[in-house]
């Protein structure tokens, strides 16, 4: 089973970075206000969280989920989310989140076959849980979808980058 050890400092920010790239790719595909904006960003944490406190989490989620709980694995992604994604409009955001996510497909194909499908799967369903997580379009609520179209585009383009079948 792959860990910290296994991986490059840059494949590791790779790794750290990924976690938070589905979530933002759907948030940035088509942005839902403030509120809709917390939902997203909440679904994702808990999903991080989950991966942390589940024992059934794969060995190498969990040791990206415990990185990521410390303020240094949290600075080398935010550090690195900020380099990648400033300036950007969303959806050049949602494009360079694409982008870290094949990175990291590329890094845990190479290094990390065995831990790749699982921890593939396990991005897949943060951006599910995140598209999932707001209603889009309609009037407070009424009216709206629970995945929009875009979002469903989105989410396809995460599997694709993933190499996962949508």
């Amino acid at each position: 089973m792959a860990d910290k050890s296994t991986f490059t400092a840059d494949e590791w920010k790779t790794l750290l970075e990924s976690v938070m790239a589905p979530g933002l790719a759907v948030t940035a595909a088509e942005p839902s206000g403030i509120w809709g904006l917390l939902q997203e960003s909440f679904a994702s944490g808990k999903m991080l969280a989950k991966a942390k406190t589940e024992t059934s989490s794969n060995p190498l989620i969990k040791a990206v989920a415990d990185d990521f709980a410390t303020s240094e694995g949290r600075a080398v992604s935010h550090d690195g989310l900020k380099e990648n994604l400033s300036g950007r409009k969303p959806s050049e955001v949602k494009t360079a989140c694409i982008e870290i996510l094949r990175k990291a497909d590329a890094v845990l194909s190479a290094k990390a076959p065995g831990d790749a499908a699982a921890f593939k799967n396990w991005l897949r369903e943060i951006s599910q849980h995140v598209a999932e997580a707001s209603i889009e379009g309609g009037f407070l609520g009424i009216g709206g979808v629970v995945v929009s179209d875009t979002e469903k585009a989105t989410l396809a383009e995460i599997s694709s980058a993933l190499k996962l079948p949508s």
